[in-house]
Parts: C-alpha cells; structure tokens; sequence
C-alpha cells in the first residue's frame, strides 16, 4: 500500500497517520497525485534534462543553473568526478598522517552538513578517543557564528593539546578549513583570521590551510583565493549551482568525510539508489514526490510548523540541517509568477525521547498546525540491557532487564499513537542502519523531497532572497562600527 513504502534498500517511509477522520483522505490525495503531482514530476525532470528551474536567478538577478541532481553520480563535467573523489581520498590520507586537529569554519550549509557527517558518523567522543579516531584528527568546528567566546575557548584546546605534546610530529599541526562560496562571508572569514593570528606566531603550533571555494570565481573578487594562489594552499571547489543548503553530497561537505576517514563513495551511492529509484517508480510509489504532496496538502489545512523529531541523540545536527532546508528553500514570499503568497512551514527541531518532556504537550494540545516527522533507526547495532545494581532495593528491580533501545522504541510510538489518537498528523522515517550509505538515501530523500514541494508550490526552492535582505542591512552597519 503506498501509505507505506518499502525501498529496495529497506529504507522506509510510513505515512499512515496523515490519513483518517479531520485529515487526508485518500481519495482526494490520489486525485491531486494525478494533477498537481504530475505537474510536479513534469518539472523535477526538466530540471534533471537542463540543470535549469523555473524563474530561478542568482541573488545578482542573472539565471543560474540547478545542478544538485548530478551530485550522487561520479563522472566527468559533474560536481563529483574521479579526479576529485581520488583527490579527496589522497586529502584523507593526508590528514590521517600528517594533521593533528581540523577545525572548520564555515556558516549555513558549509556547517550544518559537515555537523551531520560528523555527529552521526564519528560522535561525541571522538575528540577524546585516540582508538575510534584510528590515526585521523580531531575535529572541531567554528565560524558558524560571531562567538569570541567559542573562538578564545576552542584556539585555548589546540595549545593546551599542544603544549601535552598530543602531536604525530614535532610541532602539533592545525589544518584551517575555511569554506566560503565568495571567499568573503563574515562568520567563518573572521574565525579564520583569528586562528590564523593566534596560532601562525607559535612555536609549539604549526598552521596549514584548506581552501574551499568557488575555483571559477574572478580572483580579484576574492580575498581568500588570492592568497591560497600565494601560499600555495590545498584548495577544494564550490561547484556552480549547487546552493550551500544541498552541498553535503560534494567538496564543501565531502572534505569532514575525509578527515574522519568516512567512506565517501558509499554516502554517494545512497544517494545515488534513492534517487535511481525515486526516478523510476510510478507517481504512487515516489517517496520523495508523496513526502511532499502530503506536507503541501496539509499545509493548505493551516498546518504551518514541521517538527523534525528524530529519536536518537545523533539527530539534533541533522535536525538543525533539516531547518536550513526546509526553511530557506520554501519560506519565499512570491511564487514564480510573482503572486504573493508568503509559503512555507516553519521548521523546528526536536530529538526523542528528550523533547517528549519538553515539546509534546504542545504537539498533543496545542494548536492543530503541526506536522510531526520522526525518524527512527531499526537496528544500531548496539545492546544496552540493564541490571539492579541496588540489591534490596525494589524500585530499581523495575528497570532490571530493560533494554534501551526497545525502551527508545515503545516511546517513539507511543508518542505516535498518542497523536494519532487525536487526530494530530504525523509521518515515519525508518533507516535500516547508521551508516555511510543510508545517511546518503536519507539526506537526498530529503532534499528531493523539498525540490518537489517547490514545484507543488510553485515557488523558487533554490534562491534565497530573504537572507541577502539582513546581509546587505548587517554589512552596512558591522563597518561603521
């Protein structure tokens, strides 16, 4: 039954309580399916044929190409070729024996993504576990906000590791990795000049760079690739046409693969399946095209917020990326007729079962806007099961042989019943494992189903107009300062 479908891959989306008594019916869905959904399909494979989107235009108002389809697959003239994986892989050799720490900076989608990779792929500790890192660096982020705190605290870390003598050779190695599209954006640029400064003067300390960014761009326009051209830095691309916000998939997030040793064709190749088979299936078994008809549907019932509820502490950067996405590319105040139609939903990010104590009595009670997406792993391959190490005392002997990962489980769907019960809307995500290859099908899931609400809707998913307002406001005053 298309309410629920089954990938090949075992990846999994459940829609079954979008439907029933105050919400879709599915008659009416089938009979837009037929509509509005093959007007959608219709423009998803002219963008796939011409790399180009209805109305879509650079922020200086000349057409730009839409490219972010080409990204799973590896071949010549596409965002990822052979030449690059391997440069990458050679990228990955080289810190794993040579570089002591990376920190990145970058802001949007040169964060949010690599934040992703990393929290999901590596973890929380991999900073502290010499074993689990098997030789690659520790990994820290900054630029992602105008923090003087979080930037004094974190170049304190890389001398205090320093001066431990924490390093592979004589002097402890950092790799700066700014990623800047313009090679000008305020939050990583000012990040990397005071890391530069700090550390550049050491003597315990030595400083490498990475470059990534437009490769294409006149140089004269760009600071940070003249002098990556002068020092004879390492320099990685920003592809054309292929928004911050849908990047993850090649070099600005590709590089935080390599420096964890992650296996890069493997999230390609996620990618690349779910997108093969979203291509080929029939209208009623596109995944990605009924995640967003439905989400498009229920918009027109007055549901205006998504919450992103994904159950596994893993989750919350995948979350905060999903916020990007969905929040950038629909949240447009004209369509592409230029009609007024302020569209979008407003994201929010949750992580289960954390936030069932803190935001379900609003999605249980509150306002009937909400659509609530979970997302669940069915195996993590990991067993918890725990004993009372209370002996006599009784209370402890309820948590005896409970084992977390069903406790996790039972509370994802009870969360879900609880709203079904009430008539709430709600969807399921499932991935079979964590790893590589499903983290690829479900980022792409995701950023093809959000292409496909921008047909539905008849908006620009790609542009960004709203953000370019506050920058050219902030630009103004930060100088005056």
């Amino acid at each position: 039954m298309w309410k629920s479908l089954a990938l090949p891959s075992g990846f999994t989306v459940d829609f079954m309580n979008m439907f029933g008594d105050g919400r879709l019916q599915e008659e009416n869905v089938e009979r837009e399916l037929l509509t509005i959904g093959t007007k959608a399909e219709l423009g998803m494979s002219k963008i796939r044929l011409t790399g180009k989107a209805k109305g879509h235009l650079s922020k200086d108002g000349t057409p730009e190409p839409v490219y972010f389809m080409q990204m799973p697959y590896i071949k010549k003239d596409n965002p990822n070729t052979v030449e690059s994986i391997n440069k990458l892989q050679r990228y990955s050799k080289y810190l794993r024996d040579k570089i002591d720490a990376v920190i990145f900076l970058g802001i949007g989608g040169s964060y949010l993504g690599n934040k992703v990779l990393f929290d999901i792929l590596a973890g929380d500790f991999w900073n502290t576990d010499a074993e689990k890192r098997h030789g690659y660096p520790r990994v820290y982020f900054s630029g992602n906000n105008l923090d003087a705190v979080q930037c004094i605290e974190q170049a304190s870390e890389i001398k205090r590791l320093a001066a431990t003598g924490s390093s592979k050779k004589e002097q402890f190695t950092v790799m700066l990795v700014p990623i800047s599209k313009s090679g000008t954006t305020l939050e990583p640029m000012s990040a990397f000049t005071y890391f530069y400064n700090e550390f550049a003067g050491s003597k315990t300390i030595k400083v490498e760079v990475t470059v990534v960014t437009d490769l294409c761009v006149d140089i004269k326009e760009s600071p940070l690739l003249q002098l990556a051209e002068q020092r004879a830095w390492q320099c990685f691309d920003i592809k054309e046409g292929i928004g911050g916000r849908f990047s993850v998939f090649t070099d600005p997030g590709l590089v935080t693969l390599s420096a964890i040793g992650g296996d890069i064709e493997a999230f390609l190749c996620g990618a690349r399946e779910l997108d093969e088979y979203c291509k080929n299936a029939v209208s009623a078994e596109n995944p990605a095209l009924l995640n967003a008809l439905l989400k498009y549907l229920v918009g027109r019932q007055g549901c205006d917020i998504e919450v992103f509820m994904g159950y596994s502490s893993k989750f919350k950067a995948l979350g905060e990326w999903y916020v990007q996405l969905l929040a950038e590319s629909l949240g447009k105040r004209h369509d592409r007729d230029g009609k007024l139609v302020n569209y979008g939903r407003t994201p929010v990010v949750a992580v289960g079962s954390t936030d069932m104590h803190a935001q379900t009595q609003q999605h249980q009670d509150g306002r009937r806007n909400k659509i609530i997406q979970f997302l669940e792993i069915a195996d993590t391959g990991l067993k918890l099961k725990l004993s009372n190490p209370f002996k006599g005392n009784s209370f402890f002997e309820f948590y005896k042989g409970l084992e977390l990962d069903k406790a996790l489980k039972i509370a994802l769907a009870a969360n879900e019943e609880a709203l079904a019960s009430d008539g709430r809307y709600s969807a399921r995500y499932v991935l079979p494992r964590l790893n590589e290859y499903y983290l690829g099908q479900l980022l792409y899931f995701l950023m093809l189903s959000i292409a496909y609400e921008g047909e539905l809707a008849n908006v620009d998913a790609y542009d960004q107009p709203g953000v370019e307002a506050y920058k050219k406001i902030m630009k103004s005053k930060i100088w005056q300062v």
